[in-house]
């Protein structure tokens, strides 16, 4: 088990308004073996020791790649699943110390929202008696009296007619039906959503409706989102902060500003360099490429989870001398220890100017034996490629942890490519929600 280290996000919680927060998080499913006697013969690590804090009205965006454990962290944060290990706080209260009653009151604050709008509605039943679903789970929620006009605020709320509630999801668009999903997660109050890629089995046309939508409601409401998304673009026009995981922990977490401009780590430099550019003339020609598929949760890697496939490992092997494309082939620190997150700046949380005279970022942390090393290739190197000429070599043997400070240039209201581009929307019978500049 890693070392655990509190993340900047989580040790600035102390005088913010955090409403969820998780704690050296762990879900591991047992891998069994046999058809009458079966025994457990190993452990499917989903998620291994994930710390996080979510506060009021904010939205923290959860990226990576399919099998990271963004799902699994999902269904545990909403009492789907049990965590095998750590703690799950819910304006400072923990679930798992709760009694039933009260964890299923305690369960109203965090709904979710779920990634297909059509297999989590139930086809047999008509919208209005999908959104009224939750009153009878949670009867304190609205008076028995008052519920059909509380669907119809709801259903207005998300920009569908009222008059609609008696048609069944079919009748209804993807987009729609997305809009009825989130309509039945305010149905009792939530604090927080957890968004389960809400918009990524929707056109582009459509995604930018849900994603206005969404932040309409996050205005309104007040309401605190975890955002799970593989599209970078959409993370970084709806998030607030930002978390990378990779093979069931969080290699990389911070600001929007401080990831997108400053990142420090190998993986998610890799994740951004992946991003498509609508502009032909502006694409690189030093895209990252990563090869081969994540390791199996089931046997990861030993020390660094990412070293197998890890493009500043094969650099700083072969500035050693150490040639050869094998999963090995790495520096012995990157196969050996096993790196945490180490908070990139002041000791207070609040990020300095880099070297070069870049703008200050907010709180920041990487997971990354030379996350340094890794921010002075620009974020944007050539996989295999040899040191450049004009650029000294570094150190294989180099301590991030010990001396890791934000080494690149950026800007914190350049939101990039797709960043914060206005989406127009049309709503069936209802007002134009007006989308806008976070």
């Amino acid at each position: 088990m890693p070392e655990t280290v509190t993340s900047p996000a989580a040790a600035a919680t102390a005088s913010d308004d955090v409403v969820l927060e998780v704690r050296d998080l762990a879900k591991s499913y047992p891998v069994r073996q046999g058809v009458v006697l079966k025994r457990t013969v190993g452990q499917v690590q989903a998620v291994d020791g994930v710390s996080l804090a979510l506060r009021r009205g904010r939205t923290l965006g959860l990226v990576g790649e399919s099998g990271s454990g963004k799902s699994t962290l999902a269904r545990v944060l909403v009492g789907i699943e049990k965590p095998t290990r750590g703690q799950v706080l819910v304006d400072g209260e923990d679930v798992s110390t709760m009694s039933r009653a009260a964890r299923r009151e305690l369960r109203r604050n965090v709904q979710m929202v779920f990634q297909d709008p059509y297999t989590s509605l139930n086809p047999r039943m008509s919208v209005g008696e999908i959104v009224a679903e939750p009153f009878r789970i949670h009867p304190d929620a609205v008076p028995a009296g008052g519920r059909r006009r509380a669907v119809a605020e709801l259903l207005e709320l998300v920009g569908l007619d009222p008059d609609h509630a008696h048609r069944y999801p079919h009748q209804f668009s993807g987009g729609q039906r997305q809009r009825v999903g989130i309509a039945r997660a305010l149905a009792v109050k939530p604090r927080v959503l957890v968004c389960d890629e809400p918009v990524s089995a929707l056109d582009v046309s459509v995604q930018g409706q849900v994603i206005n939508l969404l932040e309409d409601l996050q205005d309104e409401l007040g309401l605190a989102y975890l955002f799970i998304a593989h599209d970078l673009a959409v993370v970084q026009h709806i998030a607030d902060e930002v978390a990378v995981m990779y093979l069931g922990r969080v290699v990389e977490e911070g600001d929007r500003p401080a990831v997108y401009d400053d990142a420090h780590h190998p993986y998610t430099q890799a994740l951004l360099s992946a991003v498509p550019v609508p502009d032909p003339t502006a694409r690189r020609d030093d895209e990252l490429m990563l090869e081969g598929d994540p390791p199996s949760p089931a046997d990861p890697p030993s020390g660094c989870r990412f070293h197998t496939r890890c493009w500043l490992a094969r650099r700083l092997a072969a500035e050693e001398g150490v040639s050869g494309d094998g999963p090995d082939d790495v520096p012995a620190r990157c196969r050996t220890e096993d790196p945490v997150l180490v908070p990139l700046g002041r000791p207070d949380g609040v990020g300095d100017a880099g070297p070069r005279g870049g703008a200050a970022t907010g709180p920041h942390a990487a997971a990354c034996h030379f996350a340094r090393e890794a921010a002075a290739f620009g974020g944007h190197p050539t996989a295999g490629s040899a040191a450049s000429a004009d650029r000294p070599a570094v150190a294989a043997d180099h301590d991030a942890e010990r001396d890791a400070a934000p080494d690149a240039e950026h800007d914190p209201d350049d939101h990039g490519p797709g960043g914060d581009a206005p989406v127009p929307e049309t709503v069936p019978d209802h007002s134009v929600l007006e989308s806008r500049e976070r």
